[in-house]
């Protein structure tokens, strides 16, 4: 969260970060980046930065490049921060989630998250946003990255569609575990396709209680889940999964 504000919603790296990450590279030292915005308003919070427009990929290239020079490797991990982020970050638009359940507290910005509850997504809505992140990975590959760390963790947005306290949706994506798993595997396959699957990987926190989530039987669901990735073919299973 040390980058700098080029416009709203586009947030990029400066030497500072390159700084950062050149300090902590090691020879064959894996480093994941924090999290990294999709596309503009996809969580936008104050200093975080994104990996979506020209701009950000040349800042994002210093920061591989000075890793890549001391022997390390270095994979960008991509979000959309969904209901966790408030309206004010977002140009005013209404946050977002599976389900319109709010979660308690407040947002960074002071506002209470119970008096804006957010809009589930559309089945189309979904669609797009699983292309984006897609797009995303590949403009990280463009960025000199060794590879993507689908953020599916800590009550962000494909958490929300996981658990089961959240997600009440009614459709393709909500209800049983199978439902609830298809937005997360749908971006493994997308990213996969895109960026080639031993360049993906993907974070999830089964017992993750962050941001109001939890999950009526989380070592069942997870397994399945879990499974669920193993069993995917090789070109659409990604490299590891980060617990």
């Amino acid at each position: 969260m040390r980058s700098t504000k080029e416009s709203d919603g586009i947030t990029v790296p400066n030497d500072l970060v390159v700084d950062y990450y050149r300090q902590r590279a090691t020879k064959g030292g894996l480093q994941l980046t924090e999290a990294t915005d999709i596309f503009q308003y996809a969580g936008n919070y104050p200093g975080a930065p994104g990996c979506f427009t020209d701009s950000q990929v040349a800042a994002w290239k210093k920061v591989t490049n000075a890793v890549h020079e001391k022997g390390g490797f270095i994979f960008s991990q991509l979000w959309h921060t969904g209901r966790a982020s408030p309206p004010s970050f977002r140009a005013g638009q209404q946050t977002v989630s599976s389900s319109n359940i709010p979660m308690s507290g407040q947002w960074l910005d002071g506002v209470s998250c119970e008096d804006h509850p957010p809009r589930p997504l559309t089945v189309d809505e979904i669609h797009d946003i699983t292309k984006k992140w897609g797009h995303a990975a590949k403009r990280a590959r463009e960025a000199g990255f060794d590879g993507i760390e689908i953020h599916g963790a800590n009550g962000y947005l494909l958490e929300q569609f996981l658990h089961d306290n959240i997600n009440n949706r009614t459709d393709e994506y909500g209800g049983s575990i199978e439902n609830r798993t298809r937005f997360p595997i749908e971006v493994i396959q997308e990213c996969c396709r895109t960026i080639g699957a031993d360049r993906v990987g993907i974070r999830l926190t089964p017992y993750n209680y962050f941001q109001d989530t939890k999950d009526s039987n989380p070592n069942e669901h997870w397994e399945y889940l879990c499974k669920k990735i193993a069993a995917l073919p090789v070109e659409e299973r990604p490299v590891y999964v980060h617990m």
